[in-house]
């Protein structure tokens, strides 16, 4: 179930495009149509509304079956008549051999493929758009998004080259723009390193948290995006670059812990061995400070790697940067983290987006350490890629050196995120934002 995020004493503010507001927000309605999440949240992938009143698209089945469990499939598929087996047919059709298509599964009948065909809801992703760097082929002494070292190695990771860097200058990072069944778009990113190749998704169409130096909010939520939504970002990207993906990332737009039950189902099946089998420990998940979703994710006992957006070392500026601030102080933050860590016995990822003037003191810094040093976090420095609708600009390479530097004295392991994609609209939200931008363009034209 989506959560409420406000203050007590003011019922009037709710999240909306980069202004922080509390008003009661409905996780079902949306600004996209009659979409009915709550169904979803609970784990019922087999009865819902799911309709776009402006989108004139197919209308959607009952049953969402990319996002059903083995188990669940197979309770469906002998609902209907079938042998249990059918099930782990389908399923690995699906997770396995990525088939894009009920009329890809050669070895059902085509009577059950057609049975299947009018019954089913297939979610199979459409790439409208695909941005390829031209500037991420160079080498960088710089490190790339990789699973931590803090425990045995999954055998997805062979050895490692020094240089983490694309593999050569013919492939480099590339940013695709998925169309879902009902019109919206969501962003995915493919980067390839020597240990292997990444892909950060998208885990809702907009975002609600509305942070201020960020692409992702601007414009707000439409809706979260279902488990089978999030798994095809990474099917159809294998099958489109023809190479295996190793490391995801839950990075892209939205907040991944206020999507929880989708999300949590996502990386079951994510890393399932009826699935891609991707190791829990090659999975980094992304929060902008989200304390009971922590808590709970804690939990789970699972052993992804959880990233917290930090961008900020004390509440004052965090307050200015990040609405969710005025809602979590850092102190609750940290507190929750160490709990995180505690359950999980996995190491934090502090992200900071560096920011000329804003973050990027030296005292910033030294806050920054006495974040880290108590929990043994890794920090992620990332010099921000530019957003045409925000003022922020990252530092020169010689205060970010600096930054580093002052970390490193103060014993905290520290990376500076390598500069990917900025000639294509490299930053969070900011190839679906300008596409937006372009249909509205269009649908006025003719409207008019």
């Amino acid at each position: 179930m989506t959560r409420e995020y406000k203050k007590e004493d003011d019922e009037s503010k709710e999240y909306k495009s980069g202004e922080y507001r509390s008003k009661k927000y409905n996780s079902g309605d949306y600004k996209s149509g009659e979409y009915r999440s709550k169904e979803y949240n609970s784990g019922d992938y087999k009865s819902r509304e799911y309709k776009n009143k402006e989108y004139e698209g197919e209308e959607k089945k009952d049953i969402d079956v990319k996002s059903l469990s083995l188990q669940e499939l197979t309770e469906e598929i002998t609902a209907i008549g079938e042998k249990p087996f059918r099930a782990r047919q389908m399923y690995e059709w699906m997770h396995k051999k990525l088939a894009r298509g009920f009329g890809e599964m050669t070895n059902l009948s085509k009577q059950f493929r057609e049975l299947c065909e009018e019954r089913y809801d297939f979610t199979a992703l459409k790439a409208v758009c695909v941005q390829e760097s031209q500037i991420d082929g160079m080498k960088s002494q710089d490190n790339g998004p990789k699973s931590q070292n803090d425990g045995p190695k999954s055998q997805d990771n062979g050895p490692k080259s020094q240089d983490n860097g694309p593999k050569s200058q013919d492939n480099g990072t590339k940013k695709f723009l998925f169309e879902l069944s009902d019109g919206n778009v969501v962003e995915s990113v493919w980067m390839k390193y020597h240990h292997g190749n990444s892909v950060c998704i998208s885990s809702q169409a907009g975002c609600r948290m509305g942070c201020h130096f960020c692409a992702s909010a601007l414009g707000g939520l439409e809706r979260n995006l279902l488990p089978s939504e999030m798994l095809d970002q990474i099917y159809a990207i294998t099958l489109l670059t023809g190479e295996r993906v190793s490391n995801v990332v839950v990075m892209g737009t939205g907040e991944p812990l206020d999507n929880y039950d989708n999300l949590l189902r996502f990386l079951r099946m994510l890393t399932d061995e009826n699935g891609l089998h991707i190791s829990q420990r090659n999975v980094t998940v992304s929060t902008c400070g989200l304390v009971p979703e922590i808590k709970r994710l804690a939990g789970e006992k699972l052993q992804i790697t959880l990233a917290l957006s930090l961008h900020a070392a004390s509440d004052e500026k965090r307050r200015k940067l990040m609405p969710i601030a005025e809602k979590y102080s850092i102190r609750e933050l940290m507190k929750a983290c160490g709990y995180y860590f505690e359950q999980t016995g996995r190491r934090i990822t502090f992200e900071y987006s560096l920011m000329r003037g804003v973050n990027d003191t030296d005292e910033d810094a030294r806050r920054l350490a006495e974040l880290a040093r108590p929990l043994g976090c890794h920090v992620n420095l990332i010099p921000i890629n530019p957003v045409r609708e925000r003022n922020f600009s990252r530092p020169d390479r010689k205060r970010i050196l600096a930054f580093q530097n002052i970390l490193e004295k103060n014993k905290i392991n520290v990376t500076i995120r390598r500069e990917m994609g900025r000639d294509i609209d490299g930053a969070c939200g900011q190839l679906r934002r300008r596409t937006l931008e372009e249909m509205k363009r269009v649908k006025d034209v003719f409207h008019n």
